[in-house]
């Protein structure tokens, strides 16, 4: 009873205050610590937004640039074998585009981002998205980005797609990323490639 308290007055700071705690910065861009286990702290926006509820760009996994069609006959690294891309300038879109400490979050940082906040979904600015409330009461939001296939945009405002840097170890056309649709429907799961996602960076 005393820790479902302590997450509802930890929800109502967090509804009443905003989206706090987003003063410290790595190279320039602001980022949030939730407290994780790990300690890992997670940027306020997605590669290529400069507020929270701003979409960002869209990337094809271990591409670094956007592009118009994200299909796979453009797609550099279609049926190519890779391992986890996590700093690596030349694959990761975070590191490449953003500088410093800042890398895509592996599939193990992401499944503890996703067990160890509590989620809500809520609006911010008008733009629907996900809140996640972290162990010492700092949050993070999530816009439902949809995402791209082609030249085609895919549920923009719907739902949100995030990939992180881990390729799948039984395939050559999948990787891992994060889907959600609401707080109470949302999986981390391993999907094409070739498709255009957003990327929310961490630092350590």
């Amino acid at each position: 009873m005393k820790r479902t308290l302590r997450r509802l007055a930890l929800l109502s700071v967090a509804m009443v205050l905003g989206f706090a705690s987003c003063e410290k910065e790595n190279n320039g861009y602001e980022y949030v610590d939730l407290g994780l286990p790990s300690g890992t702290k997670w940027a306020t926006c997605n590669v290529g937004a400069t507020a929270p509820h701003e979409y960002g760009n869209y990337y094809a996994w271990g591409e670094v640039s956007t592009k118009s069609d994200y299909a796979i006959e453009n797609y550099i690294l279609d049926d190519v074998s890779m391992s986890d891309i996590t700093g690596d300038a030349t694959y990761d879109a975070a590191r490449a585009n953003l500088g410093g400490l800042w890398r895509m979050p592996t599939k193990i940082e992401m499944e503890e981002l996703v067990n160890s906040c509590t989620w809500t979904s809520v609006e911010q600015n008008g733009v629907y998205g996900m809140q996640g409330i972290g162990p010492n009461g700092n949050c993070i939001f999530f816009p439902a980005a949809g995402d791209y296939d082609g030249i085609s945009a895919d549920s923009i405002g719907a739902y949100g797609h995030y990939w992180t840097s881990t390729p799948d170890e039984n395939s050559n056309i999948y990787s891992c990323s994060f889907l959600f649709y609401s707080s109470e429907d949302y999986i981390i799961l391993w999907d094409y490639r070739t498709r255009g996602r957003s990327i929310r960076p961490v630092s350590d």
